[in-house]
């Protein structure tokens, strides 16, 4: 037996608690050399010398602690250069080692202490080296290992994080952490993923270990992977218990990357089926995802929550709210964070200012919409298209046409460039009040500034001509309209018909009609205004018109025909 280790590659033995790998040279009996590899003496390269001469080599030596194990095993040959010293002496047929000096050198990339590209593709964690500790205080060594990691000298931690377990010593859980996010700093992460598992198989785990991990996955692997890996950590009620709201925060962060609202929401009753109560930043996060998504109602539920458990919202968050509550048409709520914005000194910016502005205008509360623009003017905000629109819209659906004229006229004054928005909002007011002079004005105005004047603008100022009985006017106005090259609509065509009957043209009617392709509206219109104005004759031309044409007359025009054949039957039968 001890002739066919002494000619075997390599052997290991493990006696007292130590493991000890050896090798013999082949070259000599009376020569060995050792090597540190893995966390054990490995036999290494044949040296040649004379008997008796005292060598030096270097050595990394490690004591491994193991429980009653023998191990034979060969290894191979090609072993990379020896790097520790040591001095050895011929006593027989033994080898005395006289000194021996540890070192604590690795195969690192010189500037980040990373493994070197002749790592044969090794895990770190597989890879590393273990060192014989001189130091034995846990606290100590834990926070070598915390330095080492923030320094990004992640082989170094690790090997440290690895010699105080082979030595039966405990990192404490800050270092691990530290360590962890070393690692995913440099891309390591199958041996970060080995690392976590050793920390939840020996509970050494926080709720900070969870977020690292469960940001590392969705960065690498996908959102998706990350909700995948939370959810079979929740199923395992013993790591459940160490979960915190630093972990549901990551988790939720997760889900409103992908506007995941759905999980989201989920996320948030379990969170309080657990009895835990939301932070800021729970609550920020909540809030950002559900209005983002368009869930309002679920951020003004997130948000009543946040002020009932005594969390104090950031102004990012107010903005929100006020924008989510504009669009549920909660302006008492809107107003009561706006007015809470003013009380703790914070200035809401001109998009709160405006959305609260354009919704209190729509619920008809001009007065509080004005005053909300008195603020923001004091708050130095500039007001844009949008806070004139909203102010001008509100005017007009309040039926004050005439202050929304002079309020235009004021904006013009203060501002050099007018939107064709502005100017048409402006032209509403017009067409309601028949003002048909000062819609004609505006569109001049329009044209001389180079706005390009839709379709829409000419119809409203059409209307403004309908209004007034201004037939003439109207058809100079769609006269110009074809010479700007502008397109009429249907709407546009039926103001005209109007105008046109209000104004007794009938000639003029029949040409538009005669012009257009046959267009059911526009019959209808014709019909219904002769009838009303008496021209049973020429409503009943324009009907068996209307009909060779294919088209179907609507429910009044069917009315009125009826009454007025009633009507001039019972004439000639009454002149019979």
């Amino acid at each position: 037996m001890g002739e066919w280790l002494r000619n075997s590659a390599s052997f290991a033995i493990i006696a007292n608690g130590f493991g000890l790998q050896f090798h013999s040279c082949n070259q000599s009996r009376d020569t060995v050399c050792f090597r540190c590899s893995n966390g054990s003496f490995n036999g290494g390269l044949p040296l040649k010398t004379h008997k008796r001469l005292v060598l030096k080599c270097r050595l990394n030596m490690v004591l491994v602690p193991v429980y009653e194990y023998v191990r034979f095993s060969p290894f191979p040959m090609n072993m990379p250069r020896i790097n520790s010293q040591f001095k050895s002496t011929k006593m027989g047929n033994r080898v005395k080692v006289l000194n021996m000096t540890a070192s604590f050198e690795s195969e690192l990339d010189s500037s980040q202490n990373l493994p070197s590209t002749s790592s044969n593709g090794k895990d770190l964690v597989y890879d590393s080296k273990v060192h014989f500790l001189e130091e034995r205080n846990e606290e100590e060594l834990s926070r070598r290992i915390l330095m080492l990691s923030r320094s990004n000298k992640v082989r170094s931690a690790l090997e440290l994080c690895k010699s105080m377990e082979f030595s039966g010593l405990k990192p404490d859980v800050h270092a691990y952490n530290s360590l962890l996010s070393c690692m995913l700093r440099n891309g390591l992460l199958n041996d970060a993923l080995r690392t976590f598992e050793f920390m939840k198989n020996n509970k050494v785990i926080t709720g900070h270990t969870y977020s690292i991990m469960l940001k590392a996955i969705a960065d690498t692997q996908g959102n998706d992977a990350a909700l995948d890996m939370f959810a079979e950590l929740e199923r395992d009620s013993t790591l459940k218990k160490d979960f915190d709201m630093v972990v549901y925060n990551t988790v939720i962060s997760i889900c409103g990357r992908s506007n995941n609202w759905v999980e989201t929401e989920g996320l948030w009753r379990r969170i309080q089926e657990n009895g835990y109560i939301g932070t800021q930043v729970t609550y920020s996060l909540l809030i950002s995802i559900f209005v983002r998504c368009n869930q309002c109602e679920l951020a003004i539920d997130a948000y009543t929550e946040m002020i009932r458990n005594g969390v104090e919202p950031r102004d990012d968050i107010m903005h929100a709210m006020i924008n989510a509550c504009v669009k549920e048409e909660k302006r008492d709520l809107a107003l009561s964070i706006f007015q809470k914005m003013l009380d703790d000194g914070l200035k809401p910016n001109l998009v709160a200012c405006n959305a609260l502005i354009n919704s209190l205008g729509k619920g008809g509360e001009i007065k509080l919409a004005f005053k909300i623009y008195d603020i923001m003017i004091s708050l130095g905000h500039k007001p844009d298209d949008f806070t004139w629109n909203s102010l001008l819209g509100a005017l007009y659906r309040a039926n004050r046409h005439a202050d929304a004229l002079h309020l235009f006229e004021r904006i013009r004054q203060q501002n050099e460039l007018i939107s064709l928005h502005l100017y048409n909002t402006a032209l509403m007011s017009c067409q309601k009040l028949g003002s048909w002079d000062k819609a004609l004005q505006l569109l001049w105005q329009m044209e001389g500034l180079g706005l390009s004047v839709s379709t829409t603008s000419y119809n409203l100022v059409i209307g403004a001509c309908e209004t007034a009985r201004k037939p003439k006017v109207a058809l100079q106005v769609y006269d110009h309209m074809i010479h700007q090259k502008c397109v009429p609509d249907t709407f546009t065509h039926l103001s005209l018909i109007r105008s046109c009957i209000w104004g007794s043209l009938w000639a003029e009617v029949e040409e538009i009609l005669d012009g257009l392709p046959p267009n059911v509206s526009l019959y209808n219109a014709a019909i219904q205004g002769m009838s009303l104005r008496g021209k049973v004759e020429s409503a009943k031309k324009l009907y068996f018109k209307m009909q060779k044409n294919g088209l179907k007359p609507d429910g009044k025009t069917r009315a009125l025909m009826l009454q007025n054949l009633r009507k001039h039957r019972f004439k000639a039968k009454k002149l019979t």
